[in-house]
């Protein structure tokens, strides 16, 4: 929902109607509008001096850094030329980077607790000239959703506007304020007291919720964020989540988990992990001791991380475990089933201690046809399961799974194919990584099913 109105006319805001913007032109001989392609940025401000919570914008909220919710959100839109982070601090910098930003590194000028976000803003333009719109999302915002972004944006592009920002609808009544002692009396500033009206017979107001900001580069240039042919972009209440003000650390984490934006993966049916030793639980070495025996190394991290998804959730029942919050059946002990493939072929010996350590299922010798026919045993589907390689006899597996992530530095061929690429690297923490990204999306799933059952009309 939006509304519009020229700031160069009124002073007031509220609502007209404005024609699509001459910059559409059509093409002779073709159907429909063409837009004249603008480069259009996404820029989240991330100073490392926060005075409240020290670099709040990397702490981790329910298991991703706080800015990494916006940068997913802003990536996954896919309605951006260009996604940045602006940082003076170098941790914030190498997280940004990890969650697939560019990064702006602002000058000490821009850098101070008096710093107005518009004059950062204002550096960052001056420094990319192609950059004719500019979209300041807030790290603060981290129930931001990629559909919010893409309709905002449309707004510019294909209606005319030259900024739109975000609100929510509050249904709050205010009064004025008064100084203590002062001996006046304060005054009713949106309602009548005689006439005190049902939240459900009022519509209540609307106020920014700082969650972002669209503007073009002209307005930027005026030291203007919001001005010229204005809208405003309307958010429903549970996405207008603002650490910096409203919220604390559990409440946010509470709010994220059931309204945050999890990506593209959906986890709901999930049923059984594979993941590949050789690139992924290990770094891909074998070692040979002098009397010919082959040893491996893993990550004690990997190996925490396939005991937690073991144990999530678990309830023991004769011959199978059930997972409460998907409402699904596994046979012991094969949640977590460890493969050697037959190009990177595992002692037999050496992989089922690996397995026994970890609690789980092992499989030797495993190419496509073999996972298809371990599937196919076992009634699943490729959507029921979440798949972690790391080389090209992965790569159908990886293509076809419900889910899939792969290390950090596996190669490209995996790289393209997959849904989830980790930021560790394998044998160095990239198993841990996925099994806390699944436990996650399982997380959500039970919040959302134990908040769906909440009949709000009863209250």
């Amino acid at each position: 929902m939006s509304a519009s109105v020229d700031l160069k006319k009124r002073q007031y805001p509220g609502v007209e109607d404005v024609e699509d913007p001459p910059v559409a032109k059509k093409r002779s001989g073709e159907q429909g509008i063409l837009q004249e392609k603008r480069h259009t940025a996404a820029l989240i401000l991330a100073r490392g001096g926060s005075k409240g919570i020290p670099l709040k914008n990397i702490k981790m909220l329910a298991g991703v850094p706080l800015i990494g919710w916006v940068l997913r959100a802003a990536i996954e839109s896919e309605v951006f030329d260009s996604v940045w982070v602006s940082t003076d601090h170098d941790e914030i910098e190498k997280v940004a980077k990890a969650w697939g930003a560019r990064v702006h590194r602002r000058s000490p000028e821009v850098s101070k607790d008096a710093t107005s976000s518009l004059e950062t803003i204002q550096e960052f333009a001056r420094l990319n000239p192609e950059v004719e719109v500019i979209c300041n999302i807030q790290a603060t915002s981290p129930c931001l959703h990629p559909h919010h972004l893409k309709e905002a944006l449309s707004m510019i592009t294909h209606q005319g506007y030259e900024s739109v920002f975000s609100v929510v609808r509050r249904h709050h009544f205010r009064w004025k304020e008064v100084k203590k002692g002062g001996g006046d009396c304060t005054e009713p500033l949106n309602l009548n007291p005689a006439k005190r009206p049902r939240r459900q017979d009022w519509a209540g107001e609307l106020v920014e919720n700082g969650s972002f900001y669209f503007a073009t580069r002209q307005l930027i240039e005026n030291d203007l964020l919001q001005g010229g042919k204005i809208a405003y972009f309307e958010m429903l209440p549970e996405y207008s989540v603002d650490i910096d003000v409203d919220i604390d650390w559990p409440v946010a984490e509470q709010r994220v988990l059931r309204f945050g934006y999890f990506g593209k993966d959906k986890l709901e049916e999930m049923k059984l992990l594979l993941c590949t030793v050789s690139g992924c639980l290990t770094d891909g070495q074998v070692y040979v001791s002098a009397t010919g025996e082959e040893m491996v190394s893993i990550n004690t991290r990997d190996e925490t991380g396939i005991r937690m998804l073991q144990n999530e959730n678990v309830e023991d029942s004769d011959s199978f475990i059930k997972i409460s919050s998907l409402n699904f059946e596994l046979y012991l002990p094969e949640k977590v089933i460890l493969l050697s493939s037959s190009a990177s072929p595992m002692p037999e010996a050496l992989l089922e201690r690996l397995a026994n350590r970890m609690g789980c299922g092992w499989k030797q010798d495993m190419g496509f046809s073999q996972v298809q026919d371990l599937l196919d045993s076992k009634n699943l589907a490729w959507k029921d399961v979440a798949y972690m390689g790391t080389d090209e006899e992965d790569v159908r597996c990886l293509n076809l799974a419900g889910l899939s992530g792969v290390p950090q530095d596996a190669p490209k061929v995996a790289l393209t194919a997959t849904k989830y690429v980790c930021n560790s690297r394998s044998g160095h923490g990239a198993v841990r990584e996925f099994a806390e990204h699944i436990l996650l999306l399982l997380k959500k799933a039970k919040s959302k099913m134990e908040q769906d059952r909440i009949r709000r009309d009863l209250f």
